[in-house]
C-alpha cells in the first residue's frame, strides 16, 4: 500500500481542559489505537507553569509519524491545538470524537495531503460540527 502522508491540524476551544501530564498522555494512548496507529515512543508530556503561556504539551511518536497536542489552560474555555501526521490513512472523524472528551466549544481544522505536494484535501473549516 502506498504511503498516504495525511496531516490534520485542529484548533479547538474546550471546556474540560486537561491540566496534568497523566491526562494528556492517557488521552494520546487512547487516540492512537482508535485511529489504527501504534506507539513507537512515548507519549511524553510536560506542563509549563508560566503566566501567559501556561499549559501542556504532549507528543507521541507513532510508527507512521507523530501526534502533538498543545493545551493552554489559563482561559476558559481553554485552547487545544492538535497535530496528527501519518504516512498511513486515518479517520478524521475518530480524531474529532476523541477530542470531544474535552467538551469542544468551537473548533477549526484542515486536512493536508503531503504525498507529492501540500494539497489541502479538506479546506479550513470552523464550527463544532467539524
Amino acid at each position: 500500500m502506498p504511503l498516504q502522508h495525511q496531516h490534520i491540524v485542529i484548533k479547538a476551544y474546550v471546556k474540560n481542559t486537561p491540566t496534568t501530564t497523566q491526562a494528556i498522555e492517557q488521552w494520546l494512548l487512547e487516540l492512537i489505537p482508535a485511529i489504527g496507529m501504534k506507539v513507537l515512543a512515548g507519549p511524553y508530556s510536560v506542563y509549563l507553569d508560566l503566566v501567559g503561556n501556561r499549559g501542556l504539551t504532549g507528543v507521541a511518536i507513532i510508527e507512521t509519524s507523530h501526534i502533538v497536542a498543545h493545551v493552554w489552560d489559563e482561559d476558559n474555555p481553554g485552547l487545544f491545538q492538535l497535530d496528527v501526521y501519518s504516512c498511513k490513512e486515518f479517520d478524521k472523524e475518530t480524531v474529532f470524537k476523541h477530542l470531544d472528551k474535552f467538551e469542544v466549544v468551537s473548533a477549526e481544522w484542515f486536512m493536508l495531503d503531503r504525498t507529492d505536494n501540500l494539497v489541502i484535501t479538506d479546506p479550513p473549516t470552523k464550527g463544532i460540527s467539524y
